[in-house]
């Protein structure tokens, strides 16, 4: 039995955690990221809960940049639900469902000050249960929750700049 891939992704903002947090919990900035990755469609739900929230970004996803044999598990296009619960401003859960595709993407996000700015620290496990290909699935996966990642961070170092 193969053990899931782990990915660790850390990125930096020059904004103290508070104002970092809050960009995180403006429904308008995720709306803006998923327009960055050039998503088919998201509903962006998010509801603050004492000193934290809960996320759900509901999306498809284009897939024609996927290798062939990718394509024949993942569609044209794929669904993709990302779930985050922030309990207060330092640290929440992600997780990244796929509704009908052997998938499982769950882990953790960490807010941390760093200097005059911000660290956020994204810890996930990645699992696809595919027989033979599921390693090189998974790598691909990776590959694409980092794109998105990075993706975001643009968004949120041009957003806490003043560019909305």
């Amino acid at each position: 039995m193969m053990a899931d891939m782990k990915l660790r992704h850390e990125i930096t903002y020059d904004a103290p955690p508070a104002e970092v947090f809050e960009m995180l919990s403006d429904p308008a900035f995720r709306e803006a990221c998923c327009d960055a990755q050039d998503v088919i469609s998201a509903e962006v739900s998010l509801e603050r809960s004492g000193a934290g929230f809960t996320l759900t970004i509901d999306q498809m996803q284009r897939t024609d940049d996927l290798p062939a044999f990718a394509r024949t598990f993942a569609g044209d296009s794929t669904r993709a639900i990302q779930r985050e619960v922030w309990e207060d401003s330092t640290s929440g859960t992600l997780r990244i469902e796929a509704p009908g595709k052997p998938s499982e993407i769950n882990g953790t996000i960490t807010l941390r000050p760093e200097g005059s700015g911000s660290r956020e620290i994204i810890e996930l496990d990645l699992k696809i249960k595919v027989p033979l290909i599921g390693g090189k699935l998974e790598k691909l996966l990776a590959d694409r929750v980092t794109a998105g990642v990075e993706s975001d961070h643009s968004v949120g170092v041009a957003w806490l700049a003043g560019d909305r």
